[in-house]
């Protein structure tokens, strides 16, 4: 689908009203600033990857210019308030308008950044409410031309693949700093955090074909049989392509349950929301639908956002804020300093974002583990269940081998909710300066039911299993919590942490204390394989909205 180029001066006069802005930044000259983040990816700036041509001038890029967040130090204060129980702002979320007043980028800045990309020959494709991201779409010889700098191709030094990628860091004719300009490389790809065995585990002991675990089954092991279904609430999912109804249609028909939650797809920036096989695999996608809606069947709505860009796709996500509960299975290297903001601002307005680990144990690239190891989500790795029965109860877990937990290998620091006493020691050989993943967990083992590119298979495994099922989870507890008059549970990090070096733990957790992902075992308390382990529904429901099911 073409998606039609809206001049600048239409969207500042229907976003900021402010069109004489325009006139202000014409009048004066412009200061060529470099970005605050770096764009040259290292295997080139070293010269390992080797240059083999010149990005053809004529073909697209679609980019995402990040702006910085104004007001940042007392941001954080923010955040630490609404998360500290015993302060009169805990839970007293901001709204999108009240975000972006408060710390949103200024409008002159904003309109500054519009009056360039026109000027710059840039075709603007989208802005935010939050002032925070330009979606711009161009040539390749008009980027390299406002950005000073050149497109180079250059030969992978990893995969049978060419790349491309800058010759150095951007710089802009622009009186203001921007934060990062998200897509002049395509060196790493995004990857779905999905496994698919060729046989299914033969520990399984769900109700699903060949004994495989089917979403409700695993409803049935970590909620049990409850009223709690995620009634009147929206649920988001991140994904880097579309999706075919017919799948989950088929899944939903097989496991002989009424699909009754309306899938809502939201295409960002003009992309498909469909993806027709053998062209296009939605594995990633229908999994993530399938498991999110089997743990919450009762949700209002599953909201599924399509893009190609990550920036793009989870600027949306907080600027909506329609879905309290979001979930992510892909990984990708991006400088994080530019996702930074968008988190906070999730969790300023009471969101919560899981967001799965990896799948190649403690040898997971850093490039797949990333977003998981932002402090500001949660991060989800995986176990191996079994239960009572075909759709029993919990009986017994050990963490899953593939599972990715480690010290963050991007170099993120540690976030005071890990500082906690008890949380980092010797024995679960955590790290005490950087962030440490996964935070919790759930089965992850190969051998999910899930229905995909037209077939349905037996041996589904990966975290991506286990962060939607969080998410659904969480959709649950705000049910719960506004029921009984309370607020959505936010961001969850600090409240998990606090419940794991309580006193209620080894009720609200199932404490996985056996496997191992390679470097790291699973060991009592937290540890780098299951984090505080999976959850024992009701009373960790229970625990995080100070209230039982009415």
């Amino acid at each position: 689908m073409k998606i039609p180029v809206v001049k600048t001066s239409q969207l500042l006069a229907a976003a900021l009203c402010a069109c004489t802005l325009f006139f202000l930044a014409a009048a004066v000259q412009a200061e060529q600033r470099p970005t605050m983040t770096s764009h040259v990816p290292e295997t080139v700036s070293s010269g390992v990857a080797p240059l083999v041509g010149h990005l053809p001038s004529a073909q697209r890029l679609s980019l995402a210019i990040s702006l910085p967040l104004r007001n940042e130090a007392d941001l954080i204060d923010l955040l630490q308030q609404l998360y500290d129980p015993q302060s009169s702002s805990y839970h007293q979320y901001l709204s999108v308008q009240e975000f972006t007043s408060r710390f949103g980028p200024a409008e002159a800045d904003y309109a500054a950044v519009l009056h360039f990309v026109e000027g710059n020959d840039l075709a603007v494709i989208d802005i935010a409410a939050n002032r925070m991201v330009v979606d711009v779409e161009a040539p390749a010889a008009n980027v390299e031309k406002a950005f000073h700098l050149t497109l180079g191709v250059y030969q992978h030094p990893t995969e049978s693949r060419t790349f491309y990628a800058p010759d150095r860091e951007p710089s802009l004719d622009l009186d203001l700093p921007l934060l990062h300009i998200s897509g002049l490389d395509n060196f790493s790809l995004p990857q779905a955090k999905n496994t698919m065995s060729s046989v299914r585990s033969n520990t399984a002991t769900g109700s699903g074909p060949g004994g495989s675990f089917l979403g409700s089954d695993l409803r049935a092991a970590y909620y049990g049989s409850g009223s709690l279904n995620g009634a009147g609430q929206s649920l988001g999912l991140f994904e880097f392509g579309g999706y075919e109804i017919s799948d989950i249609d088929t899944y939903f028909k097989n496991a002989n349950q009424t699909l009754n939650v309306p899938i809502i797809g939201v295409s960002v920036n003009g992309v498909k929301l469909t993806c027709p096989p053998p062209s296009c695999s939605d594995v990633e996608q229908s999994l993530d639908i399938e498991q999110a809606i089997s743990m919450a069947p009762g949700l209002s709505q599953l909201v599924v956002y399509v893009g190609k860009n990550n920036v793009s796709i989870l600027n949306r996500m907080a600027t909506d804020n329609t879905s309290k509960q979001l979930s992510c299975s892909w990984g990708w290297k991006e400088n994080e300093n530019s996702l930074d903001p968008i988190f906070e601002e999730m969790a300023a307005q009471g969101q919560t974002l899981f967001v799965a680990t990896g799948d190649d144990g403690s040898n997971t690239a850093a490039d797949v583990v990333w977003p998981s190891d932002d402090p500001y989500v949660t991060a989800v790795g995986g176990t191996v269940l079994t239960t009572t029965s075909a759709g029993g109860a919990w009986e017994s877990e050990t963490g899953w081998q593939n599972s990715a937990g480690m010290p963050s290998k991007n170099d993120v620091p540690i976030p005071s909710y890990q500082q906690l006493a008890g949380v980092i020691n010797s024995s679960n050989q955590g790290s005490a300066t950087l962030r440490n993943i996964p935070d919790v967990a759930s089965e992850s083992n190969p051998s999910q039911y899930v229905c995909a590119n037209g077939v349905c298979r037996e041996q589904g495994g990966g975290t991506s299993y286990a962060a939607p099922l969080w998410a659904g989870l969480t959709a649950m507890m705000n049910q719960q919590a506004l029921a009984n008059g309370g607020s959505t549970v936010g961001f969850l990090n600090p409240a998990l942490y606090a419940i794991g070096t309580g006193s209620s733990y080894g009720s609200d957790f199932h404490d996985i204390t056996s496997g191992s992902n390679g470097l790291y075992s699973a060991v009592t308390g937290y540890d780098l394989v299951t984090g505080w382990g999976s959850p024992n529904g009701p009373n960790l429901i229970n625990a995080l909205t100070g209230s039982t099911a009415e």
